[in-house]
């Protein structure tokens, strides 16, 4: 895998220290509540799992599994729920907490489902923000990293179920993907 890397973007160290400041911010911008934190499978999951060590109150998770890629390098812009979630969502705080936000395809379908879901407030957390491909008005409200216009991988994110276990975010070499 090491071999198939251009060069690292983040490593864990610049990996840990977002992760820990996003979570104290939500730590602070949640306190006293529940809030229910979505997970985006699959690239989300090593995201998920350190930041919410680093929220102190209690925090409830659930998990879906949407694809718009499916397998390719860029977004299908066909949003497809595969696994939703297991609880209601009907007056409770949500924040999605997805891997990149690249085209924001997908966060938009989700955000227009659970605002019809009835859903008290609706938040995005992401680990890295993409904007050069954005097609849809979708920001996030807390970002951990900012990304050129490359594909990476790594930290949970893929080409065609890849490279998710790298410890570190870095750029894949064209010639892998193209």
């Amino acid at each position: 895998m090491e071999s198939d890397i251009q060069k690292i973007l983040f490593t864990p160290q610049d990996i840990a220290a977002a992760n820990q400041r996003l979570g104290q911010q939500l730590a602070q911008d949640y306190q006293g509540k529940n809030p229910l934190f979505v997970c985006l499978l699959k690239g989300a999951i090593l995201f998920l799992t350190d930041l919410v060590r680093q929220i102190p109150d209690s925090v409830e998770i659930d998990f879906m599994d949407v694809s718009s890629y499916h397998g390719g390098t860029t977004s299908s812009g066909d949003v497809k729920i595969i696994k939703d979630l297991d609880v209601s969502v009907v007056g409770r705080d949500i924040v999605f907490v997805e891997d990149i936000i690249d085209t924001g395809n997908t966060l938009r379908a989700l955000m227009d489902l659970f605002a019809t879901r009835q859903a008290n407030s609706i938040k995005i957390v992401s680990l890295v923000d993409k904007p050069a491909h954005r097609n849809q008005s979708v920001q996030a409200d807390y970002v951990g990293l900012s990304c050129p216009d490359e594909f990476i991988v790594g930290y949970g994110m893929d080409y065609q179920e890849r490279y998710r276990n790298l410890p570190y975010i870095g750029v894949l070499k064209p010639e892998v993907y193209l």
